[in-house]
């Protein structure tokens, strides 16, 4: 095992690798609690049953997903990074997919297989790094920046910090609300943890959050907190039924924006972590294909099972500054994964007021993308700025994507920077164009 892993060579040992998978795990355990919620429109009251995941069954495919993934990455590429459904892509499915287009769920599932697919495709042929050179780097950073805005939007929202008003759109809600107060105060105790770099700051935040709640009969204490795995059954397997289903140009923007922002969410989580643990060499990061490729097959693996896209996790960062250097950690985490499903009884206790904290904290982190766009280049500020601003103002990742995508080529052109664009750009003009002209109401 050691000799598998270079133990020597890079200086580790079990120690270590054990407590930097431990760190891992705690920093993005969050995601078993919050991504069953977000998928279930827990926050959304009076929806139709139908369109609505099981909770249970998603708690148990996000777990399961994110352990298969994990322990994919730790085998395959050897490197300290976890895997798990991303926050960001699960807004977009529950918000966008379901509930603004009014897609089937089990038709998004669908969309989140083929997409993963199309991931692997373009991975073992070679395609991956012509696409991810087409795409200009100051959009890859406003796309996750306006990804950050829309998640903290939502954190808002489920909070009952914002609310709606008929005079101005959105306004403050009412502070003095018990379950906003309780949210108010999860936001409060998560930032006092972040700022003290807690390793896991935003999960115990949560864990703060509902032992408030249930002290001040806010929530109901769970009856046990130990029980039986979920049923998977209410959504495993459920893409295959509706991959008809995708061969539509909506699916098709819908496919391509959880390719888009997996695609380059990932590469940037594994260059930063790699970086980070010193494992890059002359810039370059070693078995690169076989990392995405563990990314992509997760991504399948999650559809199959019954989750939003499965992608690699920045949380990871806080497992390599606890010593991990190794795959062997990936292999701890994802064994404390495989633990947490035994944890299903504590889903009761996860309220709007504890995710919405998490949500927001996320988005925090994720907006610091804003740093890294030439604001000084008004033809790359433009279509920058109105990919992030409208994500949260229309509610939708896609639109944003598609707003940014369509000003981009006409900006550049006009400046006479028109040899600067690739012709992947083109190609996205137009379909974003026809998205615009048919698709949207």
């Amino acid at each position: 095992m050691k000799k598998y892993f270079q133990f020597d060579e890079l200086g580790t040992s079990y120690r270590r690798e054990f407590l930097g998978g431990l760190t891992t795990f705690l920093s993005m355990a969050y995601i078993l609690f919050v991504n069953p919620f977000t998928l279930s429109l827990g926050a959304i009251p009076d929806l139709p049953q139908e369109m609505r995941m099981d909770q249970g069954a998603v708690f148990t495919a996000t777990a399961l997903a994110a352990a298969i993934g994990t322990l994919i990455m730790g085998l395959l590429a050897k490197y300290p990074i976890a895997l798990a459904p991303g926050m960001g892509l699960n807004a977009f499915f529950a918000f966008t997919v379901i509930l603004t287009f009014n897609i089937p769920w089990q038709t998004a599932l669908a969309g989140v297989f083929v997409s993963g697919i199309i991931f692997i495709i373009l991975t073992l042929t070679g395609v991956r790094e012509r696409v991810i050179n087409a795409i200009p780097v100051d959009l890859k950073f406003a796309v996750g920046a306006g990804i950050g805005l829309f998640i903290t939007f939502i954190g808002f929202q489920s909070a009952g910090i914002i609310v709606n008003n008929d005079a101005v759109l959105v306004g403050l809600g009412d502070l003095t609300n018990p379950n906003t107060l309780l949210a108010i105060f999860g936001i409060i105790v998560t930032v006092i943890l972040m700022v003290r770099g807690v390793n896991g700051g935003v999960f115990y935040g949560m864990v703060l959050t509902a032992i408030v709640g249930m002290i001040f009969g806010l929530i109901e204490p769970p009856k046990q907190i130990v029980g039986e795995i979920p049923s998977i059954a209410p959504t495993f397997g459920a893409a295959f039924d509706h991959l008809d289903q995708v061969f539509t140009i909506q699916m098709l923007v819908v496919i391509l924006t959880f390719l888009f922002v997996d695609f380059f969410d990932t590469a940037g989580t594994l260059v930063a972590v790699a970086n980070q643990a010193g494992l890059l060499k002359d810039n370059r990061l070693p078995r690169a294909n076989k990392a995405l490729l563990s990314d992509s097959v997760a991504t399948v693996v999650g559809a199959v099972l019954g989750t939003s896209t499965t992608t690699s996790y920045i949380e990871s960062s806080a497992g390599v500054a606890a010593g991990a250097r190794t795959g062997f950690a990936s292999i701890v985490t994802a064994g404390f994964f495989l633990i947490a499903l035994f944890f299903s009884p504590l889903l009761g206790v996860i309220t709007a007021p504890v995710t919405a904290p998490a949500l927001i904290i996320v988005g925090v982190l994720m907006v610091s993308a804003l740093g890294n766009i030439s604001w000084n280049k008004f033809e790359i500020a433009v279509p920058a700025f109105l990919t992030i601003i409208a994500m949260p103002l229309t509610y939708s990742i896609a639109t944003g994507i598609a707003i940014g995508f369509i000003f981009y080529p006409i900006t550049m052109l006009v400046k006479g920077r028109g040899k600067e664009i690739h012709p992947v750009m083109y190609g996205l003009f137009v379909i974003f164009i026809l998205y615009f002209m048919f698709l949207v109401e």
